[in-house]
């Protein structure tokens, strides 16, 4: 689905979501904790800045975002289903990152229905290079990745840069040569690419926007099958030019652990309907940093979910990587 398709999809959906949330109205008595498992700066911290007063306006309380990085983004969302499922401690990620640490191995226990899901924007990944570096275009690096000791920085195997680099990797045969070096975020990841710590990132788009307008990067190809066009920077050309293969979004959100009273779901429902799926603040923030506009909750944002954790799932499965079978998770793979 194109980014194109995905914004259309949205603004249909906003008509529908306005009258969708119930009932009785939560009224939260303390802070709210929305704990993002992953460094200052990276993707889900950024938006999850952007949606945090919306929701305290909303809501009449204080919403605080905590980073807690490490393993993926494993340790931030075990800590946020640890505690007390009331309501007031609440995750962000990819949801394709939360629907699949089980099968990765990084969670004995965690699947997609372990939450109520609010989605905001859709990501897709960069494929940039130092801005010294010798490539013109991703088919150059490309032929390096595959016979030279090229360095990939990612924030972790299960993050978004370290899946689109193993997604890079099948559709090339499987044969890459490149290292890839994990970060604790995708900020420091880029930085690093940046300053020549390593060759190159394979980071969101949204993490990278920056340093390329800065001229410390150079992206050469975005992770799907249209080219991706960014305020003040050149539209970058999809990876589809150069390889063949299927692109899914990678839908970004804020979850909140089952368990919590209804009317704590009730309330955040509408909210999203009212405050978010028409945000003029996240419309900024995607347009500035080359995400989509996506918003989505419940099983609507349970239904665009499922396929980008499916096929990260299952890839994971045909590697050999899985800890865990994804049908344990309530994800099927095709035959």
């Amino acid at each position: 689905m194109t980014f194109t398709k995905l914004a259309a999809s949205a603004a249909l959906f906003a008509v529908f979501a306005a009258g969708a949330a119930s009932a009785e109205t939560w009224q939260p008595d303390r802070p709210i904790n929305i704990i993002v498992p992953w460094s200052a700066g990276g993707s889900t911290d950024q938006v999850t800045r952007v949606v945090a007063p919306i929701l305290a306006e909303a809501l009449g309380t204080e919403v605080v975002v905590v980073n807690q990085p490490g393993a993926s983004g494993s340790i931030g969302t075990k800590a946020a289903m640890d505690a007390p499922h009331d309501g007031y401690t609440w995750t962000a990620n990819a949801i394709a990152n939360n629907a699949t640490y089980a099968v990765s191995g990084l969670l004995e226990d965690s699947n997609i229905d372990d939450y109520r899901i609010y989605l905001h924007v859709a990501n897709a990944p960069l494929i940039s290079v130092n801005a010294d570096a010798p490539y013109k275009d991703f088919g150059e690096l490309l032929e390096a990745m595959k016979t030279g000791d090229v360095t990939v920085g990612t924030a972790g195997v299960t993050s978004s840069g370290g899946t689109a680099y193993a997604t890079l990797n099948d559709a090339a045969g499987g044969n890459m040569t490149a290292r890839m070096v994990a970060y604790d975020g995708g900020n420091p990841a880029v930085i690093a690419a940046a300053s020549g710590e390593v060759d190159m990132t394979t980071q969101l788009a949204v993490e990278q926007t920056e340093m390329i307008k800065a001229g410390r990067l150079r992206p050469l190809a975005v992770l799907s099958d249209t080219p991706l066009e960014i305020e003040g920077i050149d539209p970058i050309p999809p990876v589809t030019e150069w390889l063949d293969l299927d692109v899914a979004p990678d839908y970004f959100g804020v979850f909140i652990p089952k368990g919590a009273p209804q009317e704590v779901y009730d309330t955040v429902d509408q909210i999203w309907a009212d405050k978010v799926m028409n945000s003029e603040e996240l419309k900024h923030y995607a347009n500035q940093r080359g995400a989509s506009f996506a918003p989505s909750y419940g099983d609507e944002a349970r239904a665009r979910a499922i396929p980008v954790a499916t096929n990260e799932a299952c890839a994971m499965k045909a590697r050999g990587e899985a800890v865990k079978d994804p049908s344990e998770v309530g994800l099927t793979c095709p035959e």
